[in-house]
């Protein structure tokens, strides 16, 4: 698979509330695969993927002030709201009606240059190298989100079924929060991650952990996990499905049901979840495993991806 042409485009120009962004880095997103293999419904083709984008601001637009030229900032997959549906007057922006997302509507990072409205990008603490911090803007955001709509209390035991990206942000959170980890994935170097990153136990996708959950989270866009990661909850536990596409799942029998157990997806994230998530990495402090590849190697990054060899995070170098 080598979906993606490395050619020269014109640099794009920032609208009124814009900033015109040199990037750094950009992570890369199984968003991204679901984007370029059509999984997701075609919004824009020919697309710049990549929305886990961290540059410096080199202008404005005439009427976006916020950021100052040579500020470091990220962009995440959020990249505009309509700010007038029911949605959004209800602080569910994450559910907007006539939402745009970064590199999938709009072009993203994978690129020299890109731009963004001022209001939804992030400033970046500068703690965090231009590698390390990529991944926070997509897979830590959304794993974050994901970990409170698992309703995961602490000092409780928690599932986390795939252990990607997400995973290996996620991990690092509940552990600060002493919450028990235990991961269940199908790659044995991932099994490994989980262990040196804190896990209980680790096992394989579908094997039963030793002990019942109080929540689980499944970042694999496999359907076929939901029975297993429900069978492991105990009753009253939530089940949060953390990606934005997973294949079919098989019919579930009521008892996995039963007892108020709960199933619940994750849909995008609100400017709020970014802004906990940031300060929070930097409280920890959060220390992504990143497997770095040059931009014109883009190829090759989501084809590691694809085939579960990245340990943590891809990041493209730009």
């Amino acid at each position: 698979m080598n979906p993606l042409q490395f050619t020269d485009v014109p640099n794009p120009q920032p609208a009124q509330d814009q900033v015109l962004v040199k990037v750094k880095a950009c992570g890369v997103c199984r968003s991204d695969l679901h984007v370029i293999e059509g999984e997701l419904p075609q919004r824009k083709m020919p697309v710049i993927p990549g929305h886990q984008v961290v540059g410096i601001v080199e202008r404005s637009g005439s009427r976006a002030s916020r950021f100052q030229p040579g500020a470091r900032v990220g962009i995440p997959w959020l990249h505009r709201t309509c700010g007038t549906c029911q949605y959004c007057r209800a602080g569910k922006e994450n559910l907007c009606d006539n939402p745009e997302f970064t590199g999938y509507v709009v072009d993203g990072g994978y690129a020299e240059y890109t731009v963004a409205p001022e209001a939804f990008v992030y400033p970046l603490p500068d703690s965090f190298p231009d590698e390390q911090t990529a991944p926070l803007l997509c897979a830590g955001i959304i794993g974050f989100r994901s970990l409170r709509l698992s309703g995961i209390e602490r000092g409780g035991k928690l599932g986390i079924y795939g252990f990607g990206a997400a995973a290996h942000v996620v991990i690092q959170i509940a552990r600060y929060w002493d919450i028990e980890v235990y991961a269940c994935t199908r790659d044995e170097r991932h099994q490994r991650l989980a262990m040196e990153l804190g896990a209980a136990w680790a096992g394989g996708a579908l094997d039963q952990p030793p002990v019942k959950l109080d929540s689980a989270i499944i970042f694999a866009p496999a359907g076929e996990i939901v029975p297993a990661a429900l069978s492991a909850l105990k009753k009253g536990g939530t089940l949060a499905l953390g990606g934005i596409h997973m294949s079919p799942t098989p019919p579930l029998a009521y008892d996995l049901l039963y007892y108020e157990r709960v199933v619940r997806s994750v849909a995008n994230n609100t400017r709020q979840d970014g802004d906990d998530l940031l300060r929070l990495a930097a409280q920890i402090p959060i220390k992504t495993q990143i497997e770095l590849f040059p931009l014109a190697e883009a190829n090759r990054a989501l084809n590691s991806l694809k085939n579960d060899a990245i340990r943590g995070a891809a990041v493209l170098q730009v």
